[in-house]
């Protein structure tokens, strides 16, 4: 049974947020909380949802240039035109936690970054830099991408399998699953210290590699899972981080281990060597099942 390759959110509105607060969790992870502004517009989904991020990283009037949908061609092609030095930066980040409105405050979005380099040396990129920097009341805009990992594929038995950018996705996914799930998850971190625990269904257990720094991001991951014992079938395995692990696990599943394609969710979030993330395109493209 094939299943879609992605799960729609309800909607793409252009919605403006604003930074309410930020805490550094570990030295290479910085959580901003989102809110204000058109938060009640957004439609949490669970999982895995992700979303397109404006940054404005040239000042705040670049992000009322930002067309309504940017996320397509036509409209990222007039983002393009924003001129340089004010155009924001648009990134790609999971939803790691939602919190509905209460009587006393309104609705807020974790999203947890994974920081590279240093703001004060110099060394970060933008999103980096931005994330280490921001203040409350910042103003940013997301337009919502819906799920990779579809829940149809499966949600009792999982195998997830991620490198540090792909953690606040499977954390997120562990805390939508059924308490009775079982499974393993596999994630590859570059210090001990960037282990951010979170809470998962007991039959689901942990396993955190730490990478030397000399080692390619995914290559320990990808040795962790050919060894690794695998649920009883049917199972949803998903893969997401760096785009050759992510692909290596679907080619291993699929290929050697001979998992059902339409039960693997996959996603290259990044490329060694690239400075921005997969297009939208590029996901779209990692999510078809294998052929």
């Amino acid at each position: 049974m094939a299943f879609s390759k992605l799960v729609k959110p309800e909607t793409t509105d252009l919605l403006h947020l604003e930074v309410l607060r930020s805490e550094r969790r570990a030295p290479h992870w910085m959580r901003i909380t989102l809110g204000g502004g058109e938060i009640s517009k957004f439609r949490p989904m669970g999982y895995d949802q992700w979303f397109r991020l404006f940054i404005p990283v040239g000042g705040e009037a670049g992000l009322e240039r930002v067309p309504a949908k940017a996320h397509k061609m036509f409209g990222y092609l007039k983002f393009l035109r924003i001129p340089d030095g004010e155009r924001p930066v648009m990134r790609n980040y999971s939803v790691r936690a939602y919190r509905a409105a209460t009587a006393d405050q309104g609705a807020e979005i974790d999203v947890d970054f994974v920081l590279h380099g240093s703001a004060a040396d110099g060394t970060a990129g933008p999103a980096s830099r931005w994330a280490e920097t921001c203040q409350p009341g910042e103003h940013v805009l997301i337009i919502d991408e819906g799920l990779t990992f579809n829940p149809e594929r499966g949600t009792d038995r999982v195998v997830l399998v991620g490198d540090e950018t792909a953690l606040p996705a499977i954390a997120s996914i562990c805390a939508s699953l059924p308490p009775a799930a079982t499974g393993v998850a596999i994630i590859e971190v570059p210090t001990a210290e960037d282990e951010l625990e979170f809470e998962h269904p007991s039959g689901v257990s942990i396993e955190w590699i730490v990478r030397p720094h000399s080692t390619v991001p995914g290559i320990l991951a990808l040795a962790s899972l050919h060894d690794s014992v695998l649920p009883d079938e049917p199972f949803h395995a998903y893969a997401a981080g760096e785009q050759a692990l992510a692909s290596g696990v679907r080619k291993q599943l699929v290929g050697e281990r001979g998992v059902d394609k339409n039960h693997v969710s996959f996603c290259g979030y990044w490329k060694i060597g690239a400075s921005s993330p997969a297009s939208k395109a590029a996901r779209e493209a990692a999510a078809e099942p294998a052929s």
